[in-house]
């Protein structure tokens, strides 16, 4: 029996090297600074996720559960697992400045309140700097209901990612 209640997947705009993961109620959570682990920082209660990329597209699927998924590290470059809090029950996957053509799942299913959330990327070293036409990079974020506690690293084997935690 699976435990997995929504899932989605699409294309989501990088600009900058990154993509977000916001409420727009209130914050998502405590600052997190992103030399802690090299793929998902928190700053202003936003959270952003560092895309090797400079510009362009990057494959996002989001998958929700009840509890929490089985840690799997199989094809993944990185992966950290945070907490975010969603103050109106819309926290939600964003671009830095586009909208994305299709939204993604609300990541909040359960309304207001502490999630985890498993982010997973691979690719990052793939298309460095650039801004490629195609798809170069794979994100996995995996969300549950959860209460808050500290950011833990699980895989941290890209360079970009090494570039990005060297202060």
């Amino acid at each position: 029996m699976s435990d997995q209640a929504e899932h989605g997947r699409g294309p989501v705009p990088v600009q900058y090297h990154q993509f977000q993961i916001s409420d727009d109620d209130g914050p998502a959570s405590p600052d997190l600074p992103r030399e802690h682990n090299g793929l998902i920082e928190v700053q202003d209660g936003i959270a952003t996720v560092h895309t090797g990329i400079h510009t362009g597209d990057v494959d996002v699927t989001v998958t929700m559960h009840s509890r929490a998924p089985e840690a799997g590290d199989d094809g993944w470059d990185e992966i950290v697992e945070v907490s975010l809090h969603s103050v109106s029950g819309e926290l939600m996957v964003r671009g830095l400045m586009d909208d994305l053509d299709e939204e993604l799942p609300v990541l909040s299913f359960n309304g207001p309140g502490d999630y985890r959330l498993r982010i997973h990327a691979r690719g990052r070293d793939v298309a460095t700097d650039l801004a490629p036409d195609e798809i170069t990079e794979w994100y996995l974020i995996q969300v549950w209901p959860a209460p808050a506690r500290d950011a833990v690293v699980l895989r941290r084997t890209d360079s970009y990612g090494a570039t990005v935690r060297t202060p």
